[in-house]
C-alpha cells in the first residue's frame, strides 16, 4: 500500500540527472517536459498549502463560541415561540 505522501519537490525534479546512452531520448525534449512538470508541481504545492490553511481556518471557526451560539439558536427560537404561544393563550384565551 502506498502512502499519500509527496515524494518529490520541484527542486528534486530540477536537479535530477539521467544517465546517457547511445540511443537515449532527445535531451531538449526531456528538459522541456520536465519544465512543465516542475511548473505544475509548484502550482499543486501552492494549492495544497492554501487548502490546508483554509481547512485549519474553518476548523477553528467551528470551534469558536459564535459558531456554538449559532448551533444553539434554533432551539432558543423554538423556546421563544413556545413561550409566546403560551402567553397568547393566557391573554386571549384558547382558540376555538
Amino acid at each position: 500500500m502506498t502512502e499519500n505522501k509527496i515524494q518529490l519537490t520541484p527542486n528534486d525534479i530540477v536537479e535530477k540527472e539521467f544517465k546517457r546512452s547511445m540511443r537515449g531520448y532527445n535531451e531538449e525534449e526531456v528538459d522541456e517536459f520536465l519544465d512543465k512538470i516542475i511548473q505544475d508541481y509548484e502550482v499543486f504545492t501552492k494549492q495544497i498549502k492554501q487548502l490546508q490553511q483554509e481547512n485549519e481556518r474553518l476548523k477553528r471557526s467551528l470551534e469558536s463560541p459564535v459558531s456554538r451560539q449559532q448551533q444553539v439558536a434554533p432551539q432558543a427560537n423554538y423556546d421563544v415561540l413556545k413561550r409566546l404561544s403560551n402567553l397568547e393563550k393566557a391573554v386571549f384565551g384558547p382558540k376555538e
